[in-house]
């Protein structure tokens, strides 16, 4: 059995999450309110929150399309502020979670014993908000669960200022997991065999979904340190044909196959290495009944493709904050061996989505 292209990409998954109470309150006589200027990045660009990136680079050849993908704050989750004094490497500010009011503006009080410290103060934050962080050696260490995960964590740039001339924080972040999703077309090459295939699941197998990201406040860079938990992710659950031919591969959605990335059925993963064996996606199709000549060949419900994910990637790693479209090409000529094929299937079209507003 002939093994189909392959191209996986991140989709978001919807997930259920704790809604905090939104913090908008007077501050203390003995507290001073510190406001945030947030922006995002994108490869060194920054951009305002809330949208999808719109620019991809090729990694890992011609079956997988991979982009730097645009940070997104739900407002009903607060994100968490850390700080340090630059000198003694003392914790001022420990795990603070910051909330947003109805507008998507972000505020925290502090102790004004905190502002009127004279030395440099390193700030950095994350998100969403996790309560069981700890610091210590100049790092803090963040236990995401798979909830966590879904919400698309972020880790901001350390930023160095004088807190006691603070009133406006600038926090640039950026996403520290992947964004992964799916393209799928019909690409087998007889006519008579074309546009016979229904999908009916499609499943990513042992995806890393919990763990322990490692953050340097100093040098302002981080690192999973540990995959905990990985579990399997139903990306799509239906009965829809499949389109013929590259040039109308369609978006996996949840129930259906969609034109726009913002509308398929992607998921968040933390970055892992990709081991023989290990990461695969499972497709399950239908295959409608169909005549060559006057040879009737029966439908063949329940068919299952396998599709390693080994190989597909560069140095077979997942980059933090890259989001993946794994492209899946169904063939039925790896079906029906015993008939005769005159066409072939040469190298899958290499794609770029470039500024493209509508993802």
């Amino acid at each position: 059995m002939r093994t189909s292209p392959l191209l996986i990409s991140l989709a978001l998954l919807v997930s259920c999450v704790q809604t905090y109470d939104l913090q908008e309150t007077a501050a203390a006589p003995e507290q001073r309110k510190l406001g945030f200027d947030i922006s995002v990045t994108r490869e060194g660009e920054k951009v305002h929150p809330g949208r999808i990136a719109t620019r991809s680079a090729v990694s890992g050849g011609t079956m997988v399309d991979a982009s730097a993908i645009t940070a997104t704050m739900d407002i009903n989750r607060p994100f968490s502020l850390i700080g340090i004094e630059k000198d003694s490497r003392s914790v001022l500010i420990d795990n603070k979670p910051v909330y947003s009011n109805s507008t998507g503006s972000y505020s925290l009080f502090l102790d004004n014993e905190i502002l009127n410290i004279p030395s440099k103060v390193l700030l950095s934050a994350y998100y969403p908000h996790v309560r069981d962080l700890k610091y210590g050696e100049d790092h803090y260490t963040i236990p995401y669960s798979v909830s966590e995960t879904e919400a698309g964590p972020l880790v901001s740039k350390t930023v160095e200022r004088s807190i006691n001339e603070l009133n406006m924080l600038p926090l640039e972040f950026g996403h520290i997991t992947n964004d992964i999703g799916f393209k799928i077309c019909d690409i087998t090459p007889r006519e008579e065999l074309q546009g016979l295939i229904h999908l009916r699941k499609l499943t990513a197998y042992h995806v890393a979904s919990a763990g322990v990201y490692m953050n340097d406040l100093v040098l302002s860079r981080g690192n999973w340190s540990y995959q905990g938990y990985y579990r399997n992710v139903t990306v799509f659950e239906g009965d829809v044909p499949v389109e013929v031919g590259m040039a109308n591969e369609k978006f996996v959605g949840h129930s259906t196959l969609v034109d726009r990335m913002a509308e398929s059925s992607r998921f968040y993963a933390i970055p892992d290495e990709i081991a023989i064996g290990r990461q695969y996606v499972e497709v399950e199709f239908d295959v409608d009944g169909f005549y060559i000549g006057e040879e009737y060949y029966k439908p063949l419900p329940n068919q299952v493709y396998k599709y390693m994910i080994y190989g597909l990637l560069t140095n077979n790693e997942m980059v933090p904050g890259k989001q993946y479209t794994f492209h899946i090409g169904l063939d039925l000529s790896s079906i029906y061996k015993d008939i005769t094929f005159t066409a072939s299937i040469g190298e899958w079209e290499t794609k770029i989505y470039e500024n493209n507003d509508s993802f």
